[in-house]
């Protein structure tokens, strides 16, 4: 019967995670970036809005002026 204790990964110490990374990245592939266009912002369609409420809001402080 042998004596040799075996490190669980969890037990790996954070200089070891860092080498193993390290030693990895190279054969990590970065895709290459799409361009991104920008996107317009939705324009409200089929909304009614009743005199009186459209009155209410623009007499708010935060809404109005």
């Amino acid at each position: 019967m042998s004596n040799t204790v075996v490190p669980r990964e969890s037990e790996m110490s954070l200089a070891e995670l860092r080498g193993d990374c390290a030693r990895m990245a190279p054969h990590w592939v970065v895709p290459a970036k799409p361009a991104v266009r920008p996107v317009e912002p939705p324009r409200p369609h089929g909304v009614t809005v009743p005199p009186s409420s459209a009155r209410m809001v623009d007499a708010m402080a935060d809404y109005g002026n």
